[in-house]
């Protein structure tokens, strides 16, 4: 526990952010005050939209040229007003006294340079080490968040990392200067669980030794339980509720906070009626990358299997889980079936015809009918575009939709059944939070009324309210459409409420299948076990 006779290291009073709008402004976070002291942590919880990362931002002075900070605002560190401090004295603190983490790790990090790169300049720019110790310290660092093989990972780009690995490279980036303030946006949103556990514990175990002040916005509140000391509830911009953290989980006194307690994934998958034909079906399946070792002049390659000669039959109208570990090959499994990666091997059917061996021209008449949700919604969409003109674009390409109208109206209609309002179509995806991003993503694949859709972590970046919406919409749309999904996750309890069968995946191999109700119940495999325990138990 923090000691409170401490001074604060944050002292934020009257925080308050407004953005200019077509048509007005939107108050987005209203009067919000907290105080955190050193060896604390700090969690700002709430739905999507509910202030949360504006809050945070405004802390670090990197809000967008639309936002209006509040006269009245006030956020002192070290004896100064952040909020009234010169761009280059916030430069000084940012990223060197005070550390962030963002939400979505592909769009943080710069895809042209390698990681070690991006983790050396910071150690240049705020530590003085020479190029050769940098590049050391940064292997320290992937090794300390616990990327396996840190010497090769060192030297590979942004994309040739799984989701929850890059992830880890941000906080490995925001730790290197061992700052005296982590804030901390859903660090854990693309971890799956026993990982999950293993960051939080090395940010605790971090912020112990270092006295570090941690602020934790996030929408798990398992994690919130285990991890803070103090916690604030927030809805609508405000703050509905606050205070230790077992006096909120053991007596609320707000109803959006005991609503929020209440919110779990729960129900079951829609039931499977007779024999259905195969949607898609892949056989012996093998996806291979070669991976760099070494320096410049003496570096050697070696294979990496990703995908292990993985079989797979789905059925119309059924739901298949696949869950692993971050690097397990979930993805690139997925990706590989729908012809976005090269596989090396293998035979992959969809509605019966055979489509590993089409090319690009060849695969166009399947695209419609063959939809993915990513995992991080920014940088799946064009941030040049409005709403309208990403979810129009595959009706406009496809040819779906008589006219504009009817595509407008079909673009609405989609963005209704995503939990959106429709009147949203001229914004921006950099307007929307997280979560909200990640609706839009969902409307765009399911405007074109495709027949089988990849969900990449479609619910990691939602709040628990939002999650029990879209697996409820998912379900709706499964029953009246006899839509197919192949649903990567790492969250047990969603696949739960939403699969009807479960794939396991370690190291690019099946380790356990099955119904979920025997997969998720009695797990025959170490792995699954831990894997099973790590979702449904605190992690300890």
């Amino acid at each position: 526990m923090p000691d409170t006779a401490l001074k604060p290291v944050i002292d934020a009073q009257k925080v308050g952010v407004t953005f200019a709008v077509d048509g007005g402004e939107v108050e987005a976070v209203r009067d919000v005050s907290f105080t955190l002291f050193p060896g604390q942590t700090t969690a700002l919880v709430g739905e999507s939209g509910s202030g949360k990362s504006v809050t945070a931002r405004a802390i670090m002075r990197l809000l967008s040229k639309r936002a209006t900070v509040a006269d009245q605002t006030r956020i002192y560190y070290d004896g100064k007003d952040m909020a009234h401090l010169s761009d280059r004295e916030m430069r000084g603190l940012r990223g060197n006294r005070i550390a962030m983490i963002f939400q979505e790790p592909m769009s943080s990090l710069n895809p042209v340079y390698k990681v070690g790169a991006q983790i050396v300049e910071v150690l240049m720019l705020h530590q003085k080490l020479t190029k050769k110790q940098a590049w050391a310290r940064a292997v320290e660092l992937l090794d300390e968040v616990r990327i396996p093989d840190p010497e090769s990972r060192v030297n590979q780009y942004p994309h040739q990392l799984s989701g929850g690995q890059r992830q880890r490279v941000m906080i490995a980036m925001a730790l290197a200067n061992r700052p005296d303030v982590l804030i901390a946006d859903e660090p854990t949103t693309a971890l799956d669980v026993t990982v999950q556990a293993e960051i939080l514990h090395l940010i605790d175990a971090l912020k112990v030794k270092y006295g570090m002040g941690v602020i934790l916005i996030t929408h798990d509140l398992t994690v919130v339980r285990q991890f803070a000391d103090e916690v604030y509830v927030m809805q609508h911009g405000e703050v509905r509720e606050q205070g230790p953290t077992e006096e909120i989980f053991g007596n609320p006194q707000h109803p959006y906070t005991k609503r929020l307690l209440a919110s779990d994934p729960k129900g079951v998958a829609n039931p499977l009626e007779g024999a259905h034909e195969t949607v898609l079906k892949g056989d012996d399946v093998r996806v291979q990358f070669m991976l760099r070792k070494g320096g410049a002049f003496r570096g050697t390659y070696h294979p990496l299997v990703a995908v292990d000669s993985l079989s797979i039959d789905l059925k119309r109208g059924e739901t298949l889980g696949l869950v692993g570990e971050s690097g397990s090959g979930k993805t690139t499994f997925g990706q590989a079936l729908i012809k976005l990666i090269r596989m090396d091997e293998g035979r992959v059917e969809f509605c019966g015809e055979r489509i590993d061996d089409r090319d690009r021209k060849g695969m166009r008449p399947f695209r419609s009918r063959m939809q993915i949700v990513f995992q991080d919604p920014f940088s799946s969409m064009n941030p040049r575009m409005s709403v309208r003109q990403i979810i129009e674009e595959g009706m406009v390409v496809n040819g779906i939709g008589a006219n504009a109208a009817e595509r407008y109206e079909r673009m609405r209609q989609a963005l209704r059944d995503a939990g959106m309002p429709d009147t949203i179509s001229h914004r921006f995806p950099h307007e929307f939070s997280g979560g909200q991003r990640q609706r839009l993503a969902i409307a765009r694949a399911i405007a074109l009324e495709p027949e089988f859709i990849l969900l990449d972590e479609p619910t990691s970046a939602l709040d628990l309210s939002v999650q029990a919406q879209i697996i409820e919409l998912l379900r709706k749309l499964q029953r009246e459409k006899g839509l197919s999904y192949l649903f990567i996750s790492h969250d047990l309890k969603v696949v739960r409420a939403l699969c009807h069968r479960v794939m396991v995946m370690q190291h690019g191999k099946i380790v356990e299948e099955g119904l979920v109700k025997d997969v998720l119940v009695n797990p025959q495999t170490d792995y699954t076990k831990r894997l099973v325990r790590a979702a449904f138990e605190i992690a300890t």
